[in-house]
């Protein structure tokens, strides 16, 4: 079955919808798009699209069936619901709002106007985030009980109206909502506990280096880390679990999955152990025969996943895999970083 979609604000990421959309997903015609700036409507018109005069225009076609909404954050909630009580399924860019309570008004029209409604939340789709998924749910390292999440980046102040907060920009929002809902799609518990460190390091209206520190109810801690200001890299993700560590570098992805494979009981002879960290036992090498490194698994994912999902679930009944309600406890969790960066405390909650 064919459907019509249209793109209300035409910057970059629309422009990423609509190139991976129409080379990728064939069943989904983009017809238009809508923009205040005359220069995206001219760079949508360049590529074929129509351009509507304003969302009116838009909400009146009665061929769209499907409107993703790539604007500031702070009209993603007003759009959305405009869209579906226009008769319309409505995919919203992320954030998906400026806080949880307008999710809440969001999920309350969807049930009343019987829309689909889902969040491009793409980076579910990441190879180096599966990758982690992967080994983590294999169980072939043990039990996690720290996982560290990072991006980092050194270019200083937040681009366009990333950098204002009336606008919802800032890290925590930018970044932080996909390193956050990642966590929380792969951890099946409840969060029992927020704290946040948040920096305004250049951008001085938004949060530009934050760390943000969630506890789960078994006892996992995920560090999120957001920088803007980092000049020497870490890995993109860690995980230390019972019976291993899991490295992944970056988003290639490169990394490993170091095992600890004897039980042999550690015993250390009366005499100090002299290393690189001085005299030492605790910090001394394990004996090589212990431990075995391997490479992580290989996965094939692609971020136009997303469109096929949405297709499979308007023309097949298919599960739809962003839910909205997955994503009101990820809103909820950036509402309590931000309550704990303001109390200078770490909030507990059970969501």
């Amino acid at each position: 079955m064919k459907h019509t979609l249209a793109i209300i604000g035409f910057g970059g990421m629309a422009n990423w919808h609509f190139e991976n959309v129409t080379k990728r997903v064939p069943e989904i015609k983009i017809k238009g798009a809508v923009d205040v700036r005359p220069e995206a409507l001219e760079k949508a018109e360049s590529l074929g699209l129509y351009a509507y005069k304003n969302v009116d225009e838009l909400m009146a076609d009665k061929e769209v069936d499907i409107v993703t909404i790539a604007t500031p954050n702070n009209f993603h909630k007003d759009l959305a619901i405009l869209a579906m009580k226009n008769g319309k399924n409505a995919i919203s860019e992320k954030p998906v709002t400026m806080n949880a309570p307008e999710l809440a008004e969001i999920i309350k029209a969807r049930d009343e106007y019987g829309k689909l409604f889902s969040v491009h939340q793409n980076r579910r789709w990441d190879k180096d985030f599966l990758a982690l998924k992967s080994v983590l749910e294999s169980g072939s390292a043990g039990k996690p009980y720290y996982i560290e999440s990072r991006v980092e980046g050194s270019n200083g102040a937040m681009h366009g109206w990333r950098g204002h907060k009336i606008n919802g920009g800032g890290m925590l929002l930018d970044w932080g909502v996909h390193l956050i809902d990642q966590m929380l799609w792969m951890i099946n518990e409840k969060v029992v506990s927020v704290s946040a460190s948040l920096k305004n390091i250049a951008s001085h209206d938004v949060d530009d280096n934050d760390r943000v520190y969630i506890r789960f109810e078994s006892g996992l801690s995920v560090q999120i880390e957001l920088y803007t200001n980092c000049f020497v890299q870490l890995p993109r993700f860690r995980a230390m679990c019972e019976d291993g560590t899991i490295e992944i570098t970056n988003w290639k992805p490169d990394g490993k999955v170091v095992k600890r494979m004897s039980d042999e009981e550690m015993k250390w002879e009366d005499e100090i152990v002299y290393t690189e960290a001085g005299p030492t036992r605790t910090l001394a090498p394990r004996p090589a025969h212990t431990v075995k490194e391997f490479p992580l698994p290989e996965i094939e994912s692609d971020w136009a996943d997303f469109y096929k999902n949405i297709l499979g679930v308007l023309d097949k009944g298919a599960e739809l895999i962003v839910k909205p309600e997955q994503c009101l406890r990820v809103m909820k969790v950036i509402d309590l970083a931000f309550e704990s960066e303001a109390s200078g405390k770490s909030v507990s909650c059970l969501i």
